[in-house]
């Protein structure tokens, strides 16, 4: 299998480092291909910009949708982007590996995000979601967290992780066309003992060492959907995000399907 790790922390020592180390050497033993896009490294500019397009659809007016639809199609697109975008095409599994900041994933990240899942390669119109045009792949979230895994329950003051992940596992993963794995997550090693951090890395190692075996996050077919893009009255939301109230179905209900399809142990 070719698998792609998109690294996104700027202090190659950090544990993220670790992780990503440990996910080389484990996927590597097991026989499979990997890349590694070290963004900070590499010097990756998180900014998408009317620079990264020298052959512009619309010189007065910059609108990136446009321009990156222009820039798949003429083949003009900036050296960069270009490179990224061919290990995703050749990659069966693309893994995020990033600190928790902000509830979401860092800038630097998300702004490879921005620029290399452009419209025109990663969705187009008509081709969003299971249609997506990176369907087929899989993809998965390696994190870690400034606090306790406490936090992130439910009744935690951070919230559910799941929830949290939503508009990346959902909006980016999904979207595009992804089967996205259960995320795992290394609640706050840099406030827990050694131990417990060689404790995460094994963790880790194992969870790569079965991917094969992971039940992927569901998310709702088309189908489940009527013309308006909402939940047909008699389905029931199992993403554990979604709700149906016109199903009788509420937050709490969905939630609970949710856990029952997710135990907690799969977000760790």
């Amino acid at each position: 299998m070719n698998i792609l790790i998109i690294h996104a922390h700027p202090e190659p020592r950090s544990f993220n480092g670790a992780m990503t180390q440990t996910a080389v050497r484990t996927l590597t033993e097991q026989g499979h291909d990997v890349q590694v896009s070290d963004l900070y490294a590499m010097g990756w500019s998180a900014a998408l910009q009317p620079d990264d397009f020298a052959d512009r659809a619309d010189a007065d007016y910059f609108d990136p949708s446009t321009e990156q639809e222009h820039a798949q199609a003429t083949a003009s697109i900036c050296r960069a982007v270009e490179r990224e975008q061919a290990k995703v095409e050749w990659a069966d599994l693309v893994i995020l590996q990033f600190p928790m900041w902000w509830f979401s994933m860092p800038a630097m990240l998300k702004g490879w995000v921005d620029r290399v899942f452009s419209r025109g390669f990663a969705y187009s119109s008509g081709r969003k979601y299971e249609t997506g045009h990176l369907t087929g792949k899989r993809a998965m979230l390696s994190l870690t967290t400034g606090t306790a895994s406490s936090l992130y329950q439910p009744n935690g003051i951070d919230g559910d992780l799941h929830h949290i992940l939503w508009p990346i596992h959902n909006g980016i993963l999904a979207y595009t066309g992804f089967t996205v794995l259960p995320p795992y997550a290394a609640w706050m090693p840099a406030r827990v003992s050694q131990q417990q951090r060689e404790q995460y890395l094994q963790e880790y190692a194992e969870r790569l060492s079965r991917l094969d075996d992971l039940q992927p996050l569901f998310f709702h077919p088309r189908r489940d959907y009527d013309e308006h893009q909402q939940l047909k009255p008699g389905v029931i939301a199992r993403s554990g995000v979604q709700w149906n109230p016109r199903a009788g179905q509420t937050q709490v209900e969905s939630a609970s399907c949710f856990a029952q399809q997710h135990p907690q142990d799969e977000k760790a």
